[in-house]
């Protein structure tokens, strides 16, 4: 089987049966192309373990992503191992074709370190949230903003994309985020109250929840905020908050998260509100509420023993 048009038969299989976003359609593109244009195979069969170790070899001696105009070391084994988790699911699919090559499960992934968290404390996030001024039309949105991805846990992706007709009467409403799933998630009274202010506020009749706002409210140029716009306005107001460390709106979803834990919510239920397809995922986060279970462990256990 020739290998570039089972790429895109894999290709469009994944965005059709399986419901991938194009995004990452677009990424798995991009992983198994350079693979491909690295080992040199025509067809199916010729992928060896010899090939991918060789591939695994010349990704390690790769230099970084770029930031703020300098190259950030060697590649990251997090992004070495996206180049694998996809060659695997391709591999898995000709498996499943029934297509001779490889076996999927030849291929490891690099352990990466524990993923450690970015956590604001109770006191950072109330000061953050009470950081934009919300007797202004641009205060009261990025309030709203802030409020929302508390309330919710959306991602940042997923909160630029909502709409202006979203039904405020109700303390819930549906999203739908990372592999085309609809999760519920839920208003709390301070951010539906803030929504409220915001849009009663407006003047103009974009679609759009959030908007770019001008000095003048009444003109037509709103246009909808992007994901990247949202990150840029919530690292302003860290600073204003006087926060040092680095705040977006993933670390306001990490606080959405814990604060859920530390109040008792079981991590099936977190992981539905986050929209999480692996348990595993959600459990980044348990080890926040570590120093909690101790102080319990301490005032409770033991307690009918004799001195």
């Amino acid at each position: 089987m020739d290998v570039q048009n089972f790429k895109r038969q894999f290709l469009e299989y994944i965005e059709i049966e399986r419901g991938r976003s194009l995004k990452t359609v677009e990424n798995y593109d991009r992983y198994l192309s350079r693979f491909f244009a690295f080992a040199k195979v025509k067809m199916m069969d010729e992928v060896s373990e010899d090939l991918v170790r060789e591939f695994r070899l010349y990704l390690n001696r790769q230099k970084g992503q770029k930031i703020r105009g300098q190259t950030e070391g060697i590649m990251k084994r997090k992004t070495q191992n996206y180049y694998m988790i996809a060659l695997r699911s391709f591999l898995k699919y000709a498996v499943r074709r029934g297509v001779a090559s490889l076996p999927p499960d030849r291929i490891d992934l690099a352990k990466v370190p524990s993923r450690s968290l970015d956590l604001l404390t109770r006191e950072e996030l109330v000061r953050l949230l009470q950081s934009p001024e919300a007797s202004t039309l641009t205060g009261l949105r990025d309030r709203a903003i802030m409020e929302m991805l508390f309330s919710t846990g959306l991602r940042v992706s997923e909160l630029a994309s909502l709409n202006r007709d979203l039904d405020l009467s109700r303390d819930e409403f549906s999203i739908r985020g990372k592999g085309d799933k609809v999760r519920v998630v839920f208003l709390s009274l301070e951010a539906k109250s803030f929504l409220k202010e915001y849009l009663k506020m407006r003047k103009d009749f974009d679609d759009a929840m959030f908007v770019q706002l001008s000095h003048n409210a009444k003109t037509k140029n709103s246009l909808r905020l992007t994901p990247r716009s949202i990150e840029r306005l919530i690292a302003r107001y860290a600073i204003v908050a006087g926060i040092s460390k680095k705040v977006t709106p993933h670390v306001i979803r990490h606080s959405f998260a814990t604060d859920l834990l530390f109040n008792g919510a079981d991590i099936r239920s977190v992981q539905v509100m986050l929209g999480h397809a692996n348990i595993s995922t959600t459990q980044i986060y348990t080890h926040v509420t570590d120093t909690q279970l101790r102080e319990i462990h301490k005032k409770f256990h033991g307690k009918n023993r004799k001195k």
